[in-house]
């Protein structure tokens, strides 16, 4: 019975394996499960791998960028290749370089002040300026264009060549406009320092434009050396006529208080009487010492010396009240009054003698400095006669071209993407 049962539930295990799961293992006791040990375990997790990818193929947005950097890039650069080394008609450069100077001050000028350089104007900073001007104006080009036509030297290649040459018709406003691609000028301020490059289709033309440009300076400095030098002359003279006018005056009014008092020098005048008022004193004293010798000596009262001796007494104190009335008065006015007014007069006439001093040397200074030039173009680098063509520059141009294709096609590239994923 006991055996019969045994293989009825080894039959029962077989025959359901999910049983046979739950048979109780090592640690277990009666197949029963005790705590969360006992759990079911979870089933392992199915990781899935994506398939190879395949070989890579041009989809129609790679042959748009493709097409564009064609048309973008390979297409102006092969253009500018032809024009660069086909088409472009050479330039020389002839190359000049001046600035203005200024000869030092003679030391008769040096006790002025700087009087004579005050009225000369500004230094040969503001004439640099002046002359960088006067270089890029119209008028310049106006000059050259009638001595050496230059609308027709620059227009000779536009059949050949329309992006360098000038057209025929050019108007002065257009060859001004064309004046600044042929003629580049650096201007350093700090040193006053003007180089100029000048581009020409002939090398002999370059050479000859430079050299007129040097001209033409030369002129307007000189122009301006007149100019400043019959402004100087004229100012220096309007003053020398504006002091001699004032000291005509000073010397007037001294000489009207001079018949007005009677007196050629108060001062001196006052002076001289109190002068005699000192003597007139001494005298007085000496006349009261023997005025009292005489009273010691002589006794009686009718005694015609001690008469003689108080008349001379009186005498001499009447003159000394009137001298010093006279002082105080001055014939009508006081003398500290005559002496203010006429230390006034003066003072005047001192000042006005010595600005006619100055005036007068700075009138010679300017007449000095009229003889001479004072400012000059100084040219430290002659005009030079090129030999070989150096523009256009066809690498440099062809690599800068290169440059900006490539960075606005790559912007243009990068902007198509940003904007395809944003959507």
């Amino acid at each position: 019975m006991d055996k019969s049962d045994a293989e009825q539930r080894q039959d029962t295990t077989r025959e359901d394996p999910a049983s046979a799961d739950k048979a109780p293992r090592n640690g277990e006791r009666g197949g029963k499960r005790n705590g969360p040990r006992a759990r079911k375990r979870p089933d392992p997790e199915v990781v899935e791998v994506a398939p190879i990818a395949g070989a890579a193929r041009m989809r129609r947005r790679h042959w748009g960028v493709l097409f564009s950097f064609l048309l973008m890039v390979l297409a102006p650069l092969a253009v500018s290749v032809w024009y660069l080394w086909w088409v472009a008609t050479d330039q020389y450069a002839s190359t000049v370089g001046f600035t203005v100077r200024q000869e030092d001050s003679s030391p008769a000028t040096a006790f002025l002040g700087g009087v004579a350089a005050e009225l000369g104007g500004g230094g040969t900073q503001t004439d640099t300026d002046v002359l960088f001007e006067f270089i890029q104006s119209q008028d310049m080009v106006a000059r050259l264009n009638a001595r050496f036509d230059l609308v027709g030297h620059y227009a000779r290649y536009w059949d050949q060549d329309p992006v360098l040459a000038l057209w025929p018709d050019a108007t002065i406003e257009d060859l001004v406009w064309y004046w600044g691609r042929i003629v580049r000028t650096s201007y350093d301020q700090s040193s006053g320092l003007i180089e100029l490059r000048v581009l020409a289709f002939d090398p002999d033309f370059a050479q000859t434009l430079a050299s007129a440009i040097v001209e033409e300076s030369q002129d307007l400095i000189n122009d301006m050396n007149a100019q400043a030098r019959a402004d100087m002359i004229s100012y220096a003279q309007e003053d020398l006529d504006t002091a001699l006018d004032r000291l005509k005056l000073a010397r007037e009014a001294l000489t009207l208080f001079r018949t007005r008092t009677q007196i050629v020098d108060p001062e001196s005048d006052l002076q001289g009487r109190l002068g005699v008022v000192n003597n007139l004193q001494q005298q007085l004293a000496q006349a009261l010492i023997e005025q009292d010798l005489l009273l010691e000596q002589s006794t009686s009262e009718n005694n015609p010396r001690l008469e003689q001796a108080a008349r001379r007494i009186d005498v001499i104190r009447n003159r000394i009240a009137q001298e010093r009335e006279a002082v105080s008065s001055g014939d009508g006015e006081d003398y500290p009054t005559l002496l203010a007014e006429y230390e006034g007069l003066v003072v005047d006439r001192e000042f006005a003698e010595e600005s006619y001093r100055v005036a007068l040397t700075a009138l010679d200074v300017a007449r000095n400095n009229a003889t001479r030039q004072n400012r000059y173009l100084a040219t430290y680098l002659a005009p030079t006669r090129p030999e070989t063509a150096e523009f256009p520059r066809r690498f440099m141009v062809l690599g800068l071209a290169t440059l900006f294709l490539m960075l606005a096609w790559s912007i243009l590239v990068m902007i198509y993407y940003s904007v395809r994923d944003s959507r």
